[in-house]
């Protein structure tokens, strides 16, 4: 990370693990999650595609973990910059899959804080990754997603 001296924000937390949480994941949730995103392999809603893909049980949709991201909460790192902020972007590893019976630990970690010059001028964006872990110690996911602080253009 390149220091830039303008932005202000706790830097104690940078590569920090924080936990989110832990989830408990049940059939009703995943179906739910597939459907609610357009998700069509029956592996997800079905047992009997999913066993014939080759798993004892459904299994969730690659990108169901980032739903708990959305009930999760994380350290505040009190950035001193811009009036408005918004989602910039996410990339998820999935590793394993995730079952009904499955509960999922959350860990969090402030990856970068950083500034860019775009044509509505300074930027900062704010990189967390995400690790969800299963009972077995199985890391099952990580989630890497960017957030933007801005001034409000005038």
């Amino acid at each position: 990370m390149a220091e830039d001296p303008d932005i202000k924000f706790d830097h104690s937390l940078l590569g920090v693990a924080h936990s989110l949480g832990s989830f408990s994941v049940t059939r009703e949730m995943i179906v739910a999650f597939a459907i609610a995103t357009g998700e069509t392999d029956p592996a997800f809603t079905g047992e009997g595609a999913a066993t014939e893909s080759g798993h004892d049980d459904i299994v969730a949709p690659p990108t169901f973990c980032n739903a708990f991201l959305n009930i999760a909460s994380r350290p505040d790192i009190r950035l001193e910059f811009g009036d408005t902020g918004f989602f910039a972007g996410q990339a998820i590893d999935c590793l394993a899959s995730v079952r009904p019976g499955d509960t999922l630990l959350a860990t969090t970690k402030l990856q970068d804080v950083y500034a860019k010059t775009g044509r509505s001028g300074k930027m900062v964006f704010v990189a967390w990754e995400t690790t969800f872990t299963n009972q077995r110690s199985e890391t099952v996911a990580l989630v890497r997603d960017t957030h933007v602080r801005r001034n409000k253009r005038t």
